[in-house]
C-alpha cells in the first residue's frame, strides 16, 4: 500500500466524495447463506489449479510471489520480469485471455529523478536573508527530464492549504496570482482543525500532498512546497526525506519530457517555514492560525530567491499485467478486479541483516486473492459483464500503474462499473465484521452488505480517514475517474477470540519481516476473497 498526475475533474471527484460522505454505522444482516521461471521451483501447474483447495492455492501463490527469488518485486529491476511473467503464466493456465490487445502486458514509461539544490541550500531574501538547508529545512525535487532547474529571483507565496474547493466554499487561490511563483501550502485540509469544515477529521483528497502539487500546477505556479506537520500528515519528517532523496518517480511523457510538470516539488519543514517568515518579517503562527479559518486570503511573503538544482534522471519502462474473462453482453461494460504486483525490492537491512522487502502481505496476498478469484470465476458460467483482472505496477511509489491504466483502459471508464481492489488481505483471522472505508453512501454498499450477510457477517462502515488511508491504493485512481470503489479491511471482532492475529500490520508494514509464514491464519483472508467474489458476481450479472 502506498504511503506517501494526470489532471482530472476535481469538482466532479469531490462531489462524489460529498455524495459518499461516510456515515459511521453498524449494519447487521443475517441470511442463509508457458513461460517457465527457472528460479521458481514452486510454479503452480494446471493440474494443481484443478485439484488444489482454495487455501492451498492462496498459500502457494503468496509463498512464491513473496519468496526471496522474487527479490521484493521492485519495478524496473530484473525481478519485475520474473513477477510479471509469473502472473501472466497463471492467468494463461486458468484460461483467461490477454487483456491488452493480445498481450498480457501494458508497458509504460517512468522517469526516476534524483535532484539536489546547489550548495545544499535554498537562499532567499526579504527584509532579511535566510538559508533553507537541504534536507533539514526543505527537501526538493522535480519530475522534469532535465539536468538542471534554474529559477531566478522567484517569489514565495503563502496559500494556506493550497485548496480550490467550490463545493466547500473554500478557495485559497482567490485574488492572488501565483503564476511563475513558489506556493507554500499546508498539509491536510481545514477539517483536520475544525470538525465543522469540509468532512472534519475524515480527510478529503484536498488534504493529500499530491493534490497540493496538482492544484499549484493548474494555477500556473513554478513550484510548490508542502508545509509539513507530523500530526496533520500522520508521519514524521524522516518519511518526507527518505522518500525523496533519490529516484523520485513519475509517469513520463516523451512528447513533453514532462516540461509541463512543476519545476520544483518539495516538502518544507516547520523550521524552514519559520526561516521564510522571519526573512519576510511576518508572524508565522498568526498566518497559520488565519489560514485554518474560512475567509483566509493568501499573500506574498515578499521573499524571493534563486532555486538552482542539479538533477540526474533515467527513463525506464515498467508494465501492468492483465487478463480478461469476456462477458456475454454487447454493451462492453466491465468490472475491474485489481491487485498491485510491486513492492519495495532490496533495501536497508533490518536488525537481523535482512535486506529483501518480500511484501508477503503487501501485496503477494492481494495478488493471490485476485488469482484465486479469477480461477473460481473461470469455473463458473459466463457473466454478462466482462471481468478484468488487473495487476498494476508502481503502486508503492505513487499509484502510477493504475493511473496509467485509467488513462488507457481496456474498457473505457464510463463503462467500468466498479473497481474491486485486493490490498494486503492476508494474514487475517475470521471476524464477525468486515470493515469498509469509502462506503456508507456508495452504490456498492448493498452488494457488500448482502455478501457479508450471506456469510453470517456484517459490514462496519468506518468514517475515520484522518490519515488519508482511503487515498493510498490503486482503487483511488478509479474513484478519481468516477468509478465506484471502496476499501475492504479485515474486521475487529474475531470469531475465535483465543486466536488473535499474530502478525498485525504495524509489525510488518514496509519491513523485511513482511514474509510468508506457514502459521499464517488465512481463514479471514479466504472469507474476504469469497466476499469480493460474491460482489463481483452480483456486479457482473
Amino acid at each position: 500500500m502506498y504511503l506517501f498526475g494526470f489532471v482530472f475533474d476535481l469538482h466532479y471527484l469531490c462531489r462524489q466524495q460529498v455524495k459518499y460522505t461516510i456515515m459511521k454505522r453498524m449494519i447487521v444482516a443475517m441470511a442463509v447463506v508457458g513461460m517457465s521461471l527457472t528460479a521458481v521451483h514452486a510454479q503452480i501447474q494446471q493440474s494443481q489449479l484443478k485439484t488444489g483447495s482454495d487455501e492451498q492455492l492462496l498459500r502457494e501463490w503468496t509463498k512464491v510471489l513473496a519468496s526471496d527469488e522474487f527479490g521484493g518485486r521492485k519495478p524496473m529491476t530484473t525481478y519485475e520480469d520474473k513477477t510479471v511473467n509469473y502472473l501472466a503464466r497463471q492467468l494463461e493456465e486458468m484460461g483467461l485471455e490477454p487483456a491488452f490487445d493480445g498481450s498480457w502486458f501494458q508497458p509504460f514509461n517512468m522517469i526516476a529523478v534524483t535532484a539536489k539544490p546547489m550548495g545544499n541550500k535554498l537562499s532567499v531574501r526579504g527584509r532579511k536573508k535566510a538559508e533553507l538547508r537541504y534536507p533539514d529545512d526543505a527537501v526538493v525535487w522535480t519530475a522534469r527530464a532535465t539536468e538542471k532547474i534554474d529559477l531566478r529571483q522567484t517569489e514565495y507565496v503563502f496559500c494556506g492549504f493550497g485548496i480550490h474547493a467550490p463545493e466547500y466554499g473554500w478557495d485559497d487561490y482567490a485574488g492572488i496570482d501565483v503564476k511563475g511563483k513558489i506556493v507554500i501550502a499546508m498539509v491536510n485540509d481545514p477539517g483536520y482543525y475544525d470538525n465543522q469544515l469540509f468532512r472534519g477529521r475524515n480527510m478529503t483528497y484536498y488534504g493529500r500532498w499530491v493534490y497540493k502539487f496538482e492544484e499549484a500546477r493548474r494555477q500556473g505556479a513554478a513550484g510548490c512546497l508542502v508545509l509539513h506537520n507530523t500530526e496533520a500528515a500522520s508521519y514524521g519528517w524522516h518519511v518526507c526525506v527518505n522518500g525523496h532523496l533519490t529516484d523520485n518517480l513519475a509517469l513520463y511523457n516523451p512528447d513533453t519530457r514532462n516540461a509541463d510538470e512543476l519545476a520544483v516539488k518539495g516538502w518544507l519543514h516547520e523550521h524552514g517555514a519559520q526561516k521564510l517568515f522571519d526573512a519576510a518579517g511576518m508572524d508565522m503562527g498568526k498566518a497559520i492560525a488565519e489560514a485554518k479559518r474560512p475567509g483566509f486570503k493568501s499573500f506574498s511573503l515578499n521573499v524571493k530567491g534563486d532555486v538552482r538544482m542539479s538533477a540526474t534522471f533515467n527513463i525506464r519502462q515498467t508494465q501492468n499485467v492483465g487478463g480478461i474473462l469476456r462477458g456475454s453482453q454487447t454493451d462492453g461494460e466491465a468490472v475491474v478486479l485489481s491487485a498491485h504486483w510491486d513492492h519495495l525490492g532490496i533495501g536497508k537491512p533490518d536488525e537481523h541483516g535482512d535486506t529483501i522487502y518480500n511484501g508477503a502481505a503487501d501485496n503477494a496476498s492481494g495478488m493471490a486473492g485476485a488469482l484465486l478469484t479469477a480461477k473460481k470465476m473461470k469455473e463458473l458460467p459466463r457473466t454478462g459483464r466482462s471481468l478484468i483482472f488487473l495487476f498494476p505496477s508502481s503502486e508503492e511509489s505513487g499509484l502510477f500503474g493504475s493511473e496509467y491504466y485509467c488513462a488507457h483502459p481496456v474498457v473505457e471508464m464510463k463503462k467500468t462499473v466498479a473497481c474491486l481492489n485486493f490490498e494486503s488481505i492476508g494474514p487475517a483471522e475470521l471476524t464477525r465484521d468486515v470493515v469498509i472505508l469509502g462506503g456508507g453512501e456508495s452504490p456498492l454498499d448493498k452488494y457488500y452488505i448482502a455478501a457479508a450477510a450471506a456469510q453470517g457477517r456484517y459490514i462496519y462502515f468506518d468514517d475515520d480517514n484522518s490519515d488519508g488511508w482511503f487515498f493510498r491504493s490503486d482503487h483511488y485512481n478509479f474513484v478519481k475517474k468516477g468509478v465506484p470503489a471502496v476499501v475492504l479491511e479485515n474486521g475487529q471482532h474475531p470469531v475465535d477470540m483465543s486466536k488473535p492475529n499474530k502478525y498485525p500490520m504495524p509489525v510488518w508494514y514496509h519491513k523485511p519481516c513482511d514474509e510468508y509464514r506457514d502459521d499464517w491464519d488465512v481463514s479471514g483472508t479466504l472469507a474476504n476473497v469469497n466476499l469480493i467474489l460474491s460482489v463481483a458476481l452480483s456486479l457482473a450479472d
